[in-house]
């Protein structure tokens, strides 16, 4: 059999590609790379993604594209053009979204409590006092015991990571809250 060099263009080739991927030829999937590589690669550097990023979406994006392809359970109703860009926003999407909660998280940290003077430590842990057991546990475990929040979900039987963060966020406020709402600023000065 001939190698065949394929070129995207009209809708019989398109579909003639996607036939071709769907039986595993991977010199079509090929042609799909390099033909759309640009428009992909785009879409993430145009969303504050960096090349290297970008590279990895679209690699990614691709990956998913064969396999739905290949299960055979793929039916593609628009262009496989725009059926890849949307993998690849979706992507980004996430990856935007786990890099802001990283960034959040490490803001987080660096607001640990000081515990420097024996007032603050005496004022804060009137305040955890106050808190439910579950608050109590998760702050402990996130601020002295610095623990990490799969660790924090795993010993609290929390069903992820996210239920960790959520809750340490909400028992941070309601210590926050607290300490504010019992105390003046007089008694955090030096």
């Amino acid at each position: 059999m001939a190698l065949r060099v394929f070129k995207i263009g009209s809708q019989w080739d398109e579909e003639e590609i996607f036939d071709r991927i769907q039986k595993g030829d991977e010199k079509a999937l090929e042609a799909v790379y390099k033909k759309y590589y640009r428009m992909m690669t785009k879409l993430v550097i145009t969303n504050s993604g960096s090349e290297d990023e970008a590279r990895d979406v679209y690699q990614d994006a691709l990956v998913v594209f064969w396999q739905k392809a290949r299960s055979g359970n793929l039916v593609l109703t628009s262009k496989m053009s725009t059926y890849i860009y949307s993998i690849c926003q979706n992507l980004w999407r996430k990856e935007l979204d786990r890099k802001k909660r990283l960034s959040n998280e490490e803001k987080d940290s660096s607001e640990s409590i000081d515990m420097d003077k024996p007032e603050r430590e005496k004022i804060i842990a009137q305040c955890m006092n106050q808190l439910d057991e579950t608050c109590r546990r998760v702050l402990m475990y996130y601020y002295f015991d610095e623990m990490s929040m799969q660790e924090i979900a795993d010993k609290l039987g929390f069903a992820n990571t996210d239920t960790a963060k959520t809750k340490k966020y909400k028992c941070k406020q309601k210590l926050d809250e607290l300490v504010k709402g019992q105390y003046s600023e007089q008694d955090f000065l030096d």
